[in-house]
């Protein structure tokens, strides 16, 4: 039975959120406190909130496209930009279409496929055991979750069968990690932020394999950032892949998105 949020309770769980950083101090407290089955729990959840520790780890989910994801301890943190992501992938998606998704974290991406399509056969790839233990318990049966290096673990009969390629593969520079909050540097594991001295090492492996996997007309899209897209679309370009760049100043995102010429 969850702990009711009392305004004896608010008066002291507020002002210790606002005072540790929490812009949203009174959200976060009713997200606490609907979460905490004690008043043990309750108490250890908000120190460790205090503490620096991500909401969403604290909470053990984050809100993703309207679905309630599982996050554990040190997997990725699902953005809110990465719908934007979603919709472009969705957009594209044709009936019962093949789709997957690199560098998958917790599956958020995926699961978001495959509630919003009808039909799809969703596969999910990631090189951390920990986002791979999480992805399989967000993506229901029939996808299938695999743990390897991008391409290397899927099925080989999946080769030139792939509908629709999603990756949100890390794009962070080497030495900008340093410059991320706390809540990123500390409690999201390298493996998830690094992309390498400009960020695109990830990035153009994933898509230097593109061809070989993708159906012909089938879609290949990345999650970058505003100033990397150029060279993420060159990167596109040299593949062989019909390229365009999407973006959402709403949620200050940006897509790469390549299509396989038939």
């Amino acid at each position: 039975m969850p702990v009711s949020l009392s305004p004896s309770l608010e008066f002291v769980l507020v002002p210790r959120l606002r005072a540790a950083g929490c812009v949203f101090a009174e959200d976060e407290a009713r997200l606490i406190v609907s979460a905490a089955r004690t008043s043990d729990e309750l108490a250890s959840m908000l120190d460790r909130r205090v503490a620096g520790v991500p909401l969403e780890h604290v909470l053990g989910w984050a809100e993703f496209c309207g679905l309630r994801i599982e996050v554990d301890p040190q997997v990725f943190v699902p953005r809110r930009r990465t719908a934007f992501l979603v919709e472009q992938a969705a957009a594209l998606a044709c009936p019962r279409a093949v789709v997957v998704d690199l560098c998958c974290g917790s599956g958020a991406v995926g699961a978001a496929l495959a509630d919003t399509l009808d039909g799809v056969e969703v596969y999910a790839v990631d090189i951390d055991p920990a986002a791979v233990r999480c992805a399989r318990r967000n993506l229901a049966e029939p996808a299938r979750v695999f743990e390897g290096d991008l391409y290397a673990p899927l099925p080989t009969a999946l080769r030139g069968r792939i509908d629709v390629l999603v990756a949100n593969a890390p794009y962070v520079p080497t030495d900008a990690i340093r410059l991320m909050p706390p809540e990123a540097r500390f409690h999201e594991p390298r493996v998830s932020l690094d992309g390498g001295a400009d960020g695109l090492d990830i990035q153009r492996r994933v898509t230097a394999g593109a061809r070989d996997w993708l159906a012909p007309g089938g879609h290949l899209l990345i999650e970058t950032s505003e100033s990397q897209a150029p060279l993420t679309a060159e990167a596109f370009a040299a593949a062989g892949l019909i390229t365009r760049i999407e973006t959402s100043d709403e949620v200050g995102a940006t897509v790469v998105v390549g299509t396989n010429p038939r």
